[in-house]
C-alpha cells in the first residue's frame, strides 16, 4: 500500500477489545470485488491502536490514524469516536 509522503492513512473500524491500558483492538472490515469471480468479499484485519484517555469501549466505531510506533504491534492512534456503542 504505497501512499504519498506526509499523508497518514485513516481507517474506520469497531473496537473489539478494550482490556489493555491505553490500547484498544480495532477490527477493520473492507469489502472489495473479487478480481476473477466478481463476487464481493469481506476481509477483516485487527489493528492495535493507542487510546491515551481510555475513552473507547467495546463496540464503539472509531477512526484510527497511522502514527509513530508506540510498541512492537501498536502503530495506530485513535483519532475520534465516530459512534458510541449502545
Amino acid at each position: 500500500m504505497a501512499h504519498k509522503k506526509g499523508l497518514k492513512r485513516v481507517l474506520t473500524g469497531t473496537v473489539t477489545s478494550d482490556k489493555m491500558d491505553k490500547t484498544v483492538v480495532v477490527t477493520v472490515v473492507r469489502r472489495f470485488r473479487h478480481p476473477i469471480y466478481g463476487k464481493f468479499v469481506q476481509k477483516r484485519k485487527n489493528y492495535m491502536a493507542h487510546d491515551p484517555q481510555n475513552q473507547c469501549k467495546r463496540g464503539d466505531r472509531v477512526a484510527i490514524e497511522e502514527s509513530r510506533p508506540y510498541s512492537r504491534r501498536k502503530r495506530w492512534v485513535v483519532l475520534r469516536v465516530v459512534e458510541q456503542a449502545v
